[in-house]
Formats: C-alpha cells, sequence, structure tokens
C-alpha cells in the first residue's frame, strides 16, 4: 500500500472540490472588480480561514468533545489534516494571491504555512516509518508484549541447545545468547529495520560445515527463533482469529482468506 494513499479518499476529494470552488469564486470576483482583503469577498475567506483554524486547535480536546463536532477520533483527524489545508488556501484567497505587505500580514502567512507543511509532513511519517520497518519484518508484536516474547524466545532457543555437542553450546553463548539478552533500540532501526541482522547469520552459515547431520536442523530452528520469532503463518492465523473476535457478525471464512489461510484454523 502505497504511503501517499488517502485512509479517506472522500475527504481529499471534497478538500480539492473546495479548493477548486473558491479559487473559481475569486477569479470570478475578481473580473468584477479589483480583489481587496477587506471587503466581502475578502473577508468571507478571511473569516472561513479563521474558522477553520480555530475548529483545528480543538483537536487536543477531542476526547471532550466526540460527539458535539465529530463522530469519532478518525474523523477529527481527518478535519484536522484537510480542514488546515483548505483553511491555509483561504489565506492565501483572502490576500488575494499576493505577498502580504505588512510584517504582521508576514507572520501570519508564516506560521499558516509552518502549520500546514507541518502537519502534512507529520502525516507522511506516520505512514511511511512503519511501513519502512515493517517492510523487512516477517514477524509484528505488540510493544508491550515485547519483553515477553523475547524472553519465551531465549527458554525455547535453551532447549533446543540442550545436549548439543561443545563447538554448537559455545556458538549459542558467543553469538546468540546475547543477541536474545532483551530489547536493544537503535536509529539505525529507521532507515533498515533489520541492521545487524544479516551480520549475525553469516555465523549461521560458517557454522554449519562443522556441525553433525543431526546438528544442522537445530541451527536452522535456532535461526528461525533468532530471526522471526515464530513459525511462519501464525501470525496471519492470529490476526485472523483477533478479527473473528472483535467482529463476531462477519463471515469468518471470508476473513480467514482474506489473510491467505484455508482448512484447519487451531
Amino acid at each position: 500500500m502505497s504511503v501517499l494513499k488517502p485512509k479517506k479518499p472522500v475527504w481529499l476529494y471534497a478538500s480539492l472540490g473546495v479548493g477548486a470552488l473558491s479559487v473559481l469564486v475569486f477569479l470570478l470576483l475578481s473580473r468584477r472588480e479589483p480583489w481587496n482583503a477587506g471587503r466581502a469577498g475578502g473577508l468571507v475567506f478571511g473569516i472561513a480561514a479563521s474558522v477553520l483554524f480555530l475548529i483545528d486547535l480543538l483537536y487536543p480536546l477531542r476526547r471532550r468533545l466526540f460527539g458535539s463536532i465529530f463522530k469519532n477520533a478518525q474523523g477529527w483527524i481527518q478535519f484536522h489534516i484537510y480542514g488546515g489545508s483548505v483553511a491555509f488556501l483561504f489565506v492565501i484567497v483572502h490576500s488575494g494571491f499576493k505577498w502580504p505587505a505588512g510584517t504582521l500580514g508576514w507572520l501570519l502567512l508564516g506560521l499558516s504555512f509552518w502549520a500546514v507543511v507541518s502537519g502534512l509532513f507529520g502525516v507522511w511519517l506516520q505512514k511511511w516509518v512503519p511501513a519502512l520497518m515493517a517492510s523487512g519484518l516477517s514477524v509484528e508484536a505488540l510493544f508491550e508484549r515485547i519483553p515477553e516474547l523475547v524472553a519465551r524466545l531465549k527458554e525455547d532457543a535453551e532447549a533446543l541447545i540442550q545436549d548439543s555437542s561443545e563447538m554448537f553450546e559455545r556458538f549459542y553463548a558467543d553469538d546468540v545468547r546475547p543477541a536474545m539478552a532483551g530489547i536493544a533500540p537503535s536509529w539505525g532501526y529507521l532507515l533498515d529495520v533489520r541492521s545487524g541482522r544479516d551480520a549475525r547469520l553469516e555465523a549461521f552459515s560458517r557454522l554449519s560445515p562443522f556441525l553433525t547431520e543431526e546438528e544442522r536442523p537445530r541451527l536452522e530452528d535456532l535461526k528461525m527463533l533468532l530471526t522471526a520469532g515464530c513459525a511462519p503463518g501464525s501470525v496471519g492465523l492470529h490476526l485472523a482469529q483477533a478479527k473473528c473476535r472483535l467482529f463476531p457478525e462477519a463471515d469468518s471464512d471470508a476473513i480467514y482468506r482474506e489473510y491467505g489461510l484455508e482448512g484447519d484454523r487451531e
């Protein structure tokens, strides 16, 4: 899914329509007489921009105002984004598409521009960063459950390494156990979510020729624990089960097919 694709296209289309209509009104009125920000047309757009920005300022209070303006948080965030963009266009129309004449005008224009551009940049980051990080992952986990999952993976790895050769145990102690000791935050994950993982996997390839035929499958299992953390397909199964519990009235067969699951669901 593209990070530029709007979550609610109707808001985008409505904003484009309002924007096109406002420019058309400006062109029609400016043909009749010179545009002036202090006259009727300019005042209407200026007041409309002020009202939109005022509603945008109420966004931090959305929890208390759910039922008074919009139905839910999704409506608030969509208006916050598109309403602010339309408000900035109204500011431009209010000024007659001309540069401000005074210091106050420049300050108001600059602040409006900064509010809208920084907001749109924030929306892009909010979509781009998770998509970038998820693109290199085979498994996702809730942040609150990560310590629990890491501890469980370590227990599984310890059980897997039992009764192994000295070389295999030494490899686990030196190369694998430190990597599974806990969470290691890094800014590098913003650019490459697999940062450092490829180097750790090279050690598995170097060790494999020196292990017995019986230990090589265990090495692959240990590698899967380190990189994925669960069996392939189990994440999709958990997501499908959760969605069925959230929407009991929905068609469960369709939900499982959506996640590419057929047959046994247990």
